[in-house]
């Protein structure tokens, strides 16, 4: 007996047998791209393969150079290249995993000059514009994209996944929007569904029968000149006659200005397009997008949703997610909680990803948590997220320890950005650190503040003290209306009608989110302020955004004349701004703060003076580092470890004080 039947279930497709319904979807680590971290690779995947996972589903790999994602980029062209894969597939093998390669063509999403397209378009996200490929190319790259299928069989792969979702280039000849072309691959729905149904024929003619073949489709394009819902059935139709094993769901473009992953999409919120789907074909059909639970995975199996269940981060978050839920401790199993701070911003910015709660994802061969011969007595002072990865990684490697936190819950600011909609995740972020501390026997003591005679006898201390909010030097700044973003999130003080948030970081952007957020929405109600309509009655999946009715006014004032939330991440930032845009948050830039009383928050913008009417005046100008005993400590002449943000308190980040506590552990 389980409580996941049918995610534990086995399935058959083609002549593979997958040991679950569990997939990990593909993602694009970046150890892709070079022979020499092939090993890093192996490891990585090998790590998921024996963490009970049904299929691995690789980083995109380019089947010809125009369809790099970047110069010199991953690809798979050659027999030299298919021998060192077998260094990956092995490694999965040898912990009874299954893997397929994913083939993804770039088109006018590769950055680089020399990339093509269905037409000579530009991608609103790139600067560079493609250029045509011509009738002969377009049926060469169909060939390309079989031929990588064979070289990945060659290789040892399982199952090969076409990726004809997310915007790439077969998605640029399905739509409308990028497929001008009067040729036989353009002018029509069906002569623009002839590029992706040949790929899968002639995959199937290369690999012969049997070998699985996963065809990521697109769903709901989320763009203008999309597909509408009757093209995408008929292409489920053709590719399911030409060969394809396995319908994979892909959920928007890249290009597209609706989020699909991030933490504000709600759990499951795009399942009800794949079972719409599943109702139309015959073969297995596969969730994907914003599932990151086995409860939820579980349903969506249970109730004909889907037959198999994608979840890429999750995997990267906890490479034991499906050992954990079968074992029924998924209280145990590390939630992605999708910030995309360490995962797809990393891959926006040409580095390597990684996983904010789990730093040593990608880095398996590089992160080491070695047992210690001799357990060494370890003092963590602060429950904040610095001191819990630090008290968590220690433990993992034997040592005794005793974890200090002055409150009376562990969280530090994951309390408070949890609080935020749309970043409640993050409780699921507190609720793995205190259960793992749990199972490791750490001794946690809640409300006591640590002192230096308490940290006497402990072979090793780290300071991890957090921060506290910076008050700024206005006059009136100790006014009744005044309070901190603390204060406002811990449910210490309730805003009124009218609310001016000083500073417009990342914080700033959260409160003002918190601020004008309505707690009765729904998921269907998300959808409906994102413009998100039926696709059989709105080509794409898109239509008129419903207007959100902010619980309060809110002002969001800034010193900087930059853009608001600027320095938010890559590919979150500009979902956070357009929620305050669709609330209705007036923002302004370039503002002199002159004084707080009883009139409201007195500023000078372009030098004309104005005076904000507000119940409340919120502070999120920055923090301060609380290094008081870090300083005495030192003083004493101890030697002490510093990190989180009482080593450096710019703007929040968790992404760096757990990898901080991590690497000072695999150090220690």
């Amino acid at each position: 007996m389980t409580r996941y039947p049918h995610l534990l279930e086995p399935i058959t497709i083609g002549d593979l047998t997958l040991r679950n319904r569990a997939v990990m979807g593909s993602m694009h680590t970046g150890l892709e791209d070079f022979f020499w971290d092939v090993p890093k690779l192996a490891a990585y995947f090998a790590a998921r393969a024996r963490g009970g996972v049904g299929l691995i589903i690789t980083g995109g790999y380019a089947p010809n150079k125009r369809g790099w994602l970047k110069p010199f980029a991953s690809e798979l062209t050659t027999r030299l290249q298919s021998e060192r894969h077998k260094q990956v597939t092995g490694a999965v093998h040898d912990e009874g995993g299954a893997i397929a390669l994913q083939i993804l063509h770039a088109g006018r999403y590769a950055y680089h000059p020399f990339s093509v397209s269905a037409s000579a378009t530009q991608a609103p996200i790139n600067p560079f514009k493609a250029s045509a490929l011509s009738t002969r190319g377009v049926d060469r790259t169909a060939s390309d994209f079989a031929r990588a299928a064979g070289l990945a069989k060659r290789a040892g792969y399982d199952a090969v996944e076409i990726m004809g979702s997310e915007g790439y280039l077969i998605n640029q000849f399905l739509a409308a929007r990028t497929n001008q072309r009067a040729d036989a691959w353009g002018g029509t729905a069906e002569k623009r569904m002839r590029f992706p149904v040949e790929i899968v024929r002639r995959t199937r003619e290369t690999v012969g029968d049997g070998f699985p073949i996963v065809y990521r489709l697109s769903l709901l394009d989320l763009v203008e000149g999309g597909q509408s819902w009757d093209e995408v059935v008929t292409l489920a139709h053709l590719l399911e006659e030409a060969g394809a094993t396995v319908i994979n769901t892909g959920i928007g473009w890249h290009e597209a200005r609706v989020p699909t992953i991030i933490t504000q999409v709600p759990r499951g919120a795009w399942s009800w397009a794949t079972a719409r789907l599943k109702q139309e074909v015959g073969v297995p059909v596969c969730a994907s997008n914003r599932i990151n639970t086995p409860e939820l995975a579980e349903r969506l199996l249970a109730d004909g949703t889907a037959d198999l269940v994608s979840m890429a981060r999750p995997l990267l978050a906890d490479p034991d997610f499906v050992n954990k839920a079968a074992a029924e401790r998924e209280d145990e199993i590390i939630t992605c909680i999708a910030c995309n701070q360490a995962c797809l911003d990393h891959a926006f910015e040409n580095r390597k990803a990684s996983c904010l709660m789990n730093p040593r994802a990608g880095r398996e061969t590089e992160i080491l948590l070695q047992p210690v011969m001799r357990p060494r007595r370890v003092a963590v002072v602060g429950g904040g997220p610095a001191g819990l990865s630090a008290a968590v990684s220690y433990a993992e490697r034997g040592d005794h320890v005793t974890l200090f936190e002055k409150r009376d819950e562990l969280g530090g600011q994951f309390r408070l950005a949890m609080r935020i909609p749309g970043k409640e995740e993050f409780a699921e972020a507190l609720r793995y650190f205190r259960r793992r501390l749990e199972v490791l026997g750490v001794d946690v003591r809640l409300g006591t503040v640590a002192t230096a005679v308490d940290l006497e006898g402990f072979d090793e201390v780290v300071v991890a003290t957090g921060v506290e909010p910076r008050m700024p030097d206005i006059a009136g700044i100790s006014h009744p209306k005044v309070v901190s973003y603390a204060d406002l999130l811990d449910g210490k003080v309730v805003a009124g009608r009218r609310v001016a948030v000083i500073g417009a970081g990342g914080i700033g952007v959260d409160v003002a989110h918190f601020l004008t957020h309505d707690d009765t929405e729904t998921t269907e109600d998300w959808l409906a302020h994102w413009g998100v309509g039926d696709p059989s009655l709105h080509p794409g999946g898109l239509t008129a955004p419903k207007s959100r009715e902010p619980v309060r006014e809110v002002t969001l004032v800034q010193r900087k004349t930059s853009m608001i939330g600027k320095g938010l991440g890559k590919t979150s930032g500009w979902a956070h701004r357009a929620v305050l845009k669709q609330a209705g948050v007036e923002q302004v830039s370039g503002a002199t703060y002159d004084r707080i009383d009883d009139a409201g928050l007195h500023v000078t913008v372009d030098g004309l003076p104005r005076v904000l009417d507000v119940d409340h005046v919120v502070v999120c100008a920055g923090q301060e580092s609380v290094r008081d005993l870090y300083d005495e400590l030192v003083a004493l002449g101890r030697t002490v470890a510093l990190i989180g943000g009482a080593d450096v308190a710019a703007e929040l980040d968790a992404k760096r004080a757990i990898e901080q506590g991590v690497r000072l552990a695999a150090a220690g």
